[in-house]
């Protein structure tokens, strides 16, 4: 299935359409498997719409959070990077050497809905980073 085949029908839904620059990004998006700061999705994305501009690129990535279908992330450099929505997970970055592990969500699912009954909320968002030193670096490798 092309990316245009699985996304267009989901912007449908939500009254939008898909354009030239939305399937760009979101082709980026689906194929990295990675995060990517706006600039990466930027650089990639060029190349199948020459005439995109950064400022396109910040407002497009901030239009497929707020629709579900990127995931802004905070990785602890003070800067979002993204990635394509559907794969609930969460990471475990090293603050020695970087190094970056996913735990997949069912791990915290009993904490998240206990969060939600104590505090009232309803939890939107579930994308959390945890800072740590992996076991090389504990080694001193």
């Amino acid at each position: 299935m092309s990316c245009a085949e699985e996304y267009t029908p989901q912007l449908r839904a939500r009254g939008y359409r898909m354009t030239q620059q939305r399937l760009a990004i979101l082709h980026v998006l689906h194929h990295s498997r990675k995060h990517l700061t706006p600039v990466e999705v930027y650089e990639q994305a060029r190349a199948d719409v020459p005439s995109l501009t950064e400022t396109t690129v910040y407002r497009t990535l901030e239009f497929l959070a707020e629709n579900g279908l990127a995931h802004p992330a905070h990785l602890g450099n003070g800067h979002l990077v993204y990635e394509i929505a559907g794969h609930e997970h969460h990471h475990l970055k090293c603050r020695s050497c970087g190094s970056e592990m996913e735990v997949e969500h069912a791990l915290l699912e009993k904490l998240y809905r206990q969060l939600e009954f104590e505090s009232g909320y309803r939890l939107t968002d579930s994308h959390i980073t945890f800072f740590g030193l992996c076991p090389d670096c504990q080694k001193g490798k």
